[in-house]
């Protein structure tokens, strides 16, 4: 059998490690996208607050031909998740 490297073998237990603190705490992935028809926007339309704009974050999900899913407008009910987090997300 053979023996691996103890190098090889701190570099791949390091990069599991980072894999699971990233996934653990990171923000869920966001984009602007309009409230009524989820289509996405620029960004601008929602940093922009105006009282005529419809666009507001969507929290994870995907966007697929310029529409988002699979998300929420809700921060609070996308949980990442990953490797060896324990939280309790609202779903």
């Amino acid at each position: 059998m053979r023996r691996l490297r103890s190098s090889t073998v701190v570099l791949g237990s390091m990069g599991l490690m980072a894999v699971a603190l990233t996934s653990c705490g990171s923000e869920p992935d966001k984009r602007c996208a309009d409230r009524q028809t989820r289509k996405e926007l620029s960004r601008e339309d929602c940093d922009d607050g105006g009282s005529g704009s419809r666009g507001a974050y969507y929290y994870g999900g995907s966007s697929s031909k310029g529409k988002v899913s699979g998300g929420s407008f809700d921060k609070a009910a996308v949980d990442r998740g990953g490797f060896g987090c324990s939280g309790s997300g609202g779903g």
